[in-house]
């Protein structure tokens, strides 16, 4: 059995309420610099997604441990929990305690190494990252720029080579690197960086993602086009999980209000089909509902 509940307490939580208090909306948005200011919430539920992954891979383990012990479990996860595991794990916790730091926001720069985005010539955005020597090389080389990086070297004291060095010479990187996107379209920037190892992705809205990206089309196995009763066709996304010896199972549309009320009556309650006819008759159940 499990059970899942806010904080470790029993007192309610929902995401926007536990992700307030774990430092991360001070670490979210426009560079604060060394005073939190201007709190940011993301809008991705990351404490429920992560919540419901971890529930289910907890259900999976106890499933297991019955099969090989007979013994039955019951599970607990609070919301909170799950997010705290995760800063600890990020490292910030142990900032704050060792270093007595926080860790505030740097706009959209990847801490701790290289990453920023750029805006094109036809005013798109693109990210760029490089943190590892990899891939700092293949950006370099991809521009035609690693001469001018090589010159921040000796100005700052830093060996761009290193991901922390990178970090700390973020700024002067970018200057080198944003005329060199600003003068090219998104098209320009794709073939520039096709094949080369460079680490980059555009910035989509929905629409551009639907329209543009092949990951999010029918070309992807995960996806199915879905023709939904009152609503219309689009992607539906099955399980990212791909395994050898089970194929995915193909999305399927929802059913609509009532469409299997007499299976559930039938098959779950095992009522029969007069008594089902006469519960239709005096509208005590309905259905299908047509849209």
């Amino acid at each position: 059995m499990m059970n899942l509940f806010g904080n470790p307490d029993g007192s309610s939580a929902v995401d926007y309420t536990v992700n307030c208090a774990i430092g991360i909306p001070f670490a979210t948005g426009p560079t604060h610099g060394e005073k939190p200011v201007n709190p940011v919430n993301h809008v991705l539920p990351a404490w429920d997604a992560i919540t419901g992954v971890m529930a289910a891979m907890a259900i999976l383990a106890a499933e297991r441990h019955r099969r090989l012990t007979g013994e039955g479990q019951f599970i607990k996860l609070a919301l909170a929990d799950v997010a705290m595991a995760m800063v600890g794990n990020l490292g910030y916790i142990g900032e704050a305690q060792v270093n007595h730091e926080d860790h505030y926001s740097f706009g959209n720069y990847l801490f701790g190494a290289y990453g920023r985005d750029f805006e094109t010539r036809d005013d798109r955005y693109v990210y760029v990252v490089a943190i590892t020597k990899r891939q700092w090389q293949a950006l370099c080389g991809a521009t035609g720029l690693a001469e001018r990086m090589a010159l921040i070297e000796p100005l700052l004291g830093v060996d761009l080579g290193k991901e922390g060095d990178r970090w700390k010479a973020r700024d002067a990187i970018s200057a080198v690197l944003q005329p060199w996107f600003r003068e090219r379209t998104l098209d320009q920037v794709h073939l520039a960086f096709e094949g080369t190892g460079v680490c980059w992705g555009p910035y989509q809205t929905f629409q551009q993602m639907v329209a543009e990206d092949p990951r999010c089309s029918e070309a992807n196995p995960m996806f199915a086009t879905v023709d939904q009763p009152g609503i219309g066709s689009y992607l539906v996304p099955g399980s990212p999980l791909t395994f050898s010896a089970v194929p995915r199972q193909t999305p399927t549309r929802a059913p609509v209000l009532g469409e299997n009320t007499d299976e559930v009556l039938a098959d779950v309650l095992g009522l029969s089909s007069g008594t089902i006819g006469r519960l239709r008759e005096k509208r005590v159940v309905g259905g299908p509902i047509e849209l």
